[in-house]
């Protein structure tokens, strides 16, 4: 394997985090692919992201130290899905808004 990223990431939210829509968010999210069952020992894994332009998440879980928070397991390709293509995404999700008129 060439390219792989790996990130334990802590969110904390203003109001009580409800996780099942955490996660029905995550699983409709254009290149989002969520694996959270790890009960079944599947999660994400760096293999997984290998020469995919795709973002897995998995092991969502509420923060025990922080009543809105959450801790989420991200992996992507880095040489894939680095900074320039999240800054063109952005970009081109900025100039649809503006063609819209939904303004920045």
């Amino acid at each position: 394997m060439i390219g792989g990223h790996s990130e334990s990431i802590n969110l904390e939210f203003a109001q009580p985090c409800d996780l099942s829509r955490i996660r029905k968010l995550l699983a409709k999210s254009p290149g989002v692919i969520l694996v959270d069952e790890p009960q079944l020992g599947r999660y994400p894994l760096p293999l997984d992201a290998h020469d995919r332009d795709e973002v897995f998440v998995g092991r969502i879980r509420l923060d025990p130290t922080l009543p809105s928070g959450i801790n989420l397991w991200v992996v992507s390709d880095n040489l894939r899905k680095g900074a320039a293509t999240n800054a063109v995404q952005i970009a081109e999700l900025l100039v649809m808004k503006e063609k819209k008129g939904a303004g920045v």
